[in-house]
């Protein structure tokens, strides 16, 4: 296993983190979950940016608290807040990834840098956000990483430059002994690229799947109050009640389609499957 997360606990005045997960090798896992989820506070304990209060991170087979500065040039990282001094240029950049990283890979870095028309002479505060989500994942990527954590890295972006930074990702991934750690808030984005996905809701763990599971299994039925009486609930997971009766969260799709077929069941996508979780009532 690439990453394990066991009940790491942070407690902060009005929130607490308890999460729970793993990332296996050669997996792209997603972490998804509204602003203030626990998303970036997860990211940061595992990158050891914060201190927790619980629980154990095992990192490349090793308890994080053993891990050494070998180890660490073994994970990139894609945070929102976090990336070089604005007034530096690429070129400025290169001499301190050689010193930080011995096994960054300076042609790669450029060529991919040339790739995406990223001035080497410019400061970074006058890059675009594209410009800026492209070079922050390439520092990532360029070093040899066998995991990738990255929080909201295509963020703010149009369509092109989301496709360009996946197609990215999914290069990485070609390589044996690589696992990604993504959150996303964009869940075309994620179905197209992750392998699972973590829900996290007021810093816990509330579903976790593999996605196409979700995909091909899970829908939303819309019953009214007699048909819902009537209604085999065994496969049911979650239930919101509607002016019209209520909408239900099923992990099993074609069951109600072969024997219900008076009632609507619709293939739903991450983001209605995701907010049946969060509003609706667990049965």
């Amino acid at each position: 296993m690439i990453l394990r997360l066991d009940h790491v606990q942070k407690q902060y005045k009005d929130f607490g983190l308890d999460c729970s997960l793993q990332v296996a090798e050669g997996c792209v896992t997603g972490l998804i979950g509204a602003n203030g989820a626990g998303k970036s506070t997860t990211f940061k304990a595992i990158l050891d940016l914060i201190k927790t209060d619980g629980g154990t991170i095992e990192i490349l087979g090793k308890d994080s608290r053993e891990i050494s500065v070998a180890d660490k040039q073994q994970i990139g990282a894609v945070l929102a807040e976090s990336t070089f001094s604005n007034v530096l240029t690429i070129k400025n950049v290169i001499p301190i990834m050689e010193a930080e990283y011995r096994s960054f890979h300076k042609d790669w870095f450029l060529q991919k840098c040339e790739y995406y028309k990223l001035p080497l002479n410019k400061p970074l505060k006058e890059f675009s956000s594209g410009m800026k989500a492209k070079f922050k994942l390439l520092v990532a990527m360029s070093h040899d990483a066998k995991l990738l954590i990255l929080d909201e890295p295509t963020a703010g972006l149009d369509s092109v430059a989301r496709s360009e930074l996946l197609d990215e990702m999914r290069e990485f991934m070609n390589k044996e002994e690589r696992a990604i750690l993504i959150s996303s808030h964009i869940s075309s984005d994620l179905e197209g690229l992750c392998d699972d996905l973590y829900f996290m809701q007021n810093g816990k763990i509330l579903f976790h799947e593999d996605t196409d599971v979700i995909l091909s299994d899970y829908a939303i039925l819309k019953v009214n109050e007699e048909q819902y009486k009537a209604l085999d609930k065994h496969y049911i997971l979650y239930r919101d009640k509607r002016p019209f009766g209520y909408e239900l969260l099923t992990k099993d799709r074609q069951y109600y389609l072969d024997n219900y077929r008076e009632i609507v069941v619709e293939k739903g996508n991450i983001d209605d499957i995701m907010l049946m979780i969060a509003k609706g009532e667990r049965l």
